[in-house]
């Protein structure tokens, strides 16, 4: 009987107990309106980053800047370098030079058409004709047709090799940006093997 009473007891006093605390922790979970206070911080470091922002002043660099341009001759990662000049030598050479490391296939094809609709086309228009939405749109000059327009750089359009074509989309040329952030060396390729097909149209 007496070890029954026990038991009773030390679960009333266990009930008693979480009801306390779980009574207190809504009480103090609620404010009265007149404070601020988002209560007790855990692990503050989480909260604070530790690295430095790249437009924050940092004394461990001897100019004071976080952000350091990369030593000489490094590539970053994920980046691809093309050593090919932003110049018509570079263009020439890249043209005598480069063909496509892709093969020729349906997927790639594909996935060329896709980019091209993409990132292209609203200039250079869904066949290759220079007559994308934007040109319709009386904002910029249309670009040549691949298939019968000649080239600002000399030579028709259609005659364009792999290199040339590579070279015009990595760096631009004229009213046309360089597309190089928007597109992965592989994607390039594949777009050239597009541009190719728009060639014969």
């Amino acid at each position: 009987m007496k070890g029954n009473m026990l038991a009773m007891n030390k679960t009333k006093l266990f009930g008693t107990a979480c009801f306390a605390v779980a009574f207190a922790a809504l009480v103090s979970a609620c404010g009265d309106k007149t404070t601020r206070s988002t209560g007790w911080e855990f692990s503050r470091n989480m909260y604070d980053p530790i690295g430095y922002n790249p437009d924050q002043p940092n004394t461990n660099f001897e100019n004071g800047q976080t952000a350091q341009t990369p030593p000489e001759g490094t590539t970053p990662v994920g980046f691809e370098r093309f050593e090919y000049a932003n110049s018509i030598e570079g263009y020439e050479a890249a043209g005598n030079e480069l063909t496509n490391p892709l093969q020729r296939t349906e997927q790639n094809l594909k996935d060329g058409a896709v980019l091209y609709h993409s990132f292209c086309s609203p200039c250079h228009g869904p066949d290759g004709h220079g007559d994308g939405t934007i040109v319709n749109m009386e904002k910029f000059p249309p670009p040549p047709s691949y298939a019968d327009g000649t080239s600002s750089r000399g030579g028709q359009m259609k005659d364009l090799n792999d290199g040339k074509i590579y070279h015009t989309i990595t760096y631009g040329l004229n009213l046309m940006g360089s597309h190089a952030s928007q597109l992965s060396p592989d994607e390039r390729w594949k777009v050239v093997m597009y541009v190719h097909e728009l060639q014969k149209k």
